[in-house]
Order: C-alpha cells, then structure tokens, then sequence
C-alpha cells in the first residue's frame, strides 16, 4: 500500500516537502543528541509497533531525550525476517533513548497520541497484520505498559475501545539500510505517502489535537 500511495501522490506533495535546510538541521539535532547520551552513559531501549515504521522512526526521533530511532520487524519467531518476507512479524521501530533525559513512561504518552489504538486491522491506509500496533515490553517494562495502556483507557476522548496489546518483547531485526531514516533520504516521497495514507488527519480528529 506504500508503495501505491506514493506513485499516486508524489506530484501533489512537492511544495508540502521539507527543505535540505530543515533535513540538516534534523541531522545535526540527532547528532547532538548521540553525543549528549555518550557523556550521560545511559541508554535503554523501547518497541513500538505504530503502523508504517516510517513514521514511527520519524515521530520518535524528534522527542528530545531519543538518540535515534531504528526501523525493523518483531513479534514473530521468523527468523531473518525482510521486508518481502516478515508475514509473521509487525513492522516496529525500537527507539534509544537517554533515561535521563526521557523516561520510559514518557515515550508510552507519547506513543499513544501517535497511533489509532482502536484499529484492529491495521493502521489508517495501511491494511494487514504487519501493521497491526503493539507494545512490547521487557519484564521491567511491562508493568510499565500496563499501567499506561489502562490510564489511557480511562481518559481517551472517544469511545472505542483499545485494541493495541501489550506483549513480551521478542527478538529485534533490523530493517533493510533503505528503510532506516526514509523521511530524511526521502523526504517527498515520504510526505506523499504520509499525507495520502491520512495519519495526521486521523491523529487530530481522534485525540482531539
């Protein structure tokens, strides 16, 4: 479904695209970030599966505290999963992040604001397994997950029901070399396809934002 969205949009999304100016500023904002996580000496790890893992990667990577977003496949045991070939996993980004800067708590607040939690089939245009949205935690993290994931069935605005899992973290995999920061290398065909698969309208419509 990516890959048709974004032959039918890419001639509508020229003028919304970002500029090599912002794109080199992302950069260097990522890079200061890696930097400040060194002399902290503290990382840890989070995966969150939202849908296309583009987007995750970018949403997460702007969250100041997060040294980088890696785009890749989980939840399945297939081993070697690739992107023609990951039918039992869901398509997840595992952020790293500085814990002094942000916690793990925080990056959950933030996840559920930035995915559909009451879409069982997938995410907005994104239709299948692979796009489901799940949570998977760590045995430290799990209660965690819980605890956020019954808070937001308390307060969301609406009155769907949650439908994202919270589950016990499997082994990661890396995506391909060209799926990893797709919205800096890509950056107008990546806002063809986010723009057409209607994330943001749906967002804001459903959290009220």
């Amino acid at each position: 479904m990516k890959h048709l969205l974004l032959s039918i949009s890419i001639g509508l999304a020229l003028s919304a695209c970002s500029s090599a100016q912002s794109s080199e500023k992302l950069m260097a904002e990522k890079s200061a970030a890696k930097v400040t996580a060194k002399l902290s000496g503290q990382t840890d790890t989070a995966i969150f599966a939202g849908g296309c893992f583009w987007c995750v990667e970018s949403d997460f990577e702007h969250l100041p505290g997060v040294i980088e977003a890696v785009s890749g496949y989980s939840g399945g045991d297939q081993q070697n999963p690739t992107y023609r070939d990951h039918a039992q996993h869901l398509e997840v980004a595992k952020i790293i992040f500085d814990p002094t800067i942000i916690s793990y708590d925080q990056l959950l607040d933030f996840y559920w604001l930035h995915v559909d939690p009451t879409d069982p089939y997938g995410q907005f245009c994104d239709k299948g397994h692979a796009y489901q949205t799940a949570i998977y935690a760590r045995p430290d993290q799990i209660e965690a997950a819980k605890a956020s994931k019954a808070k937001i069935e308390r307060t969301k605005p609406f009155e769907d029901p949650i439908v994202t899992p919270v589950l016990p973290a499997k082994t990661f995999w890396d995506a391909e070399d060209y799926h990893q920061d797709y919205y800096k290398k890509n950056p107008v065909r990546y806002k063809a396809y986010r723009t057409a698969c209607g994330r943001d309208r749906t967002l804001q419509k459903l959290w009220n934002k």
